[in-house]
């Protein structure tokens, strides 16, 4: 079963959300919250396996709570907006994906288990531009820490770059699904990073994915 918390503002939506999952067969809401520091404290308190997360609330916003929540679960951004300084700050803070709050219900609920099973989820409308804006942001260089990855940890960041999820990565390099996960936690720690999310723009900054088509770094939704 996964265990989810709904964070929103908005009663109305909140209690929208929570009706979409509590219909889905696995998944289970087991808290909600009216702002970002109601959702820091329910998630650590009920330990969910992802914090469905408006960013646009009052007091603790759903950015700085996903940033405090790094490490507890993982974070799901559900917004109104795509704005490139909501979708940079998430992302940058450690969630695990980012959704319009126009997403179908049938595509909400396969981004939680997609989340829950350690993918990331990126809305397809803004997938393409994110990955190439951070891509450009920065001088390419060397990341710190890529030398001390392993061939196999630097094979499966490559993979991550290129958006693929733990299965895809796994019939990739003929490993299974959990020496997949135990590879990508392992490149999160040795690159200091919050998610595969940012992982998959490491490589993408780094140039690792040189040559690749535009039709791998876009679709929907995509799976950093």
């Amino acid at each position: 079963m996964i265990r989810v918390v709904v964070a929103d503002d908005h009663a109305a939506i909140r209690a929208g959300l929570v009706m979409i999952l509590g219909d889905a067969d696995g998944v289970e809401v087991v808290g909600e919250a009216a702002d970002g520091a109601e959702a820091v404290r329910l998630a650590k308190r009920l330990e969910p396996d992802v914090v469905l997360m408006d960013i646009r609330m009052p007091g603790v916003d759903g950015i700085e709570a996903t940033r405090q929540l790094s490490g507890v679960c993982e974070v799901l951004v559900l917004t109104t907006f795509d704005l490139d300084e909501y979708v940079r700050g998430a992302l940058r803070a450690g969630a695990a994906g980012f959704l319009l709050k126009s997403v179908e219900s049938s595509a909400l609920v396969d981004a939680v288990r997609q989340v829950a099973a350690g993918d990331g989820v990126l809305a397809p409308s803004v997938t393409r531009r994110v990955m190439r804006e951070f891509a450009s942001s920065v001088p390419r260089s060397r990341p710190a820490g890529l030398d001390t990855l392993t061939e196999r940890e630097v094979e499966v960041l490559h993979c991550l770059g290129e958006g693929l999820s733990n299965h895809q990565i796994g019939r990739k390099l003929h490993i299974g699904e959990t020496t997949v996960k135990t590879h990508v936690s392992r490149v999160l720690t040795k690159l200091d990073l919050r998610s595969r999310v940012q992982a998959a723009i490491l490589a993408q900054e780094a140039g690792l994915l040189d040559g690749l088509g535009d039709d791998q770094v876009s679709g929907g939704p995509a799976r950093p």
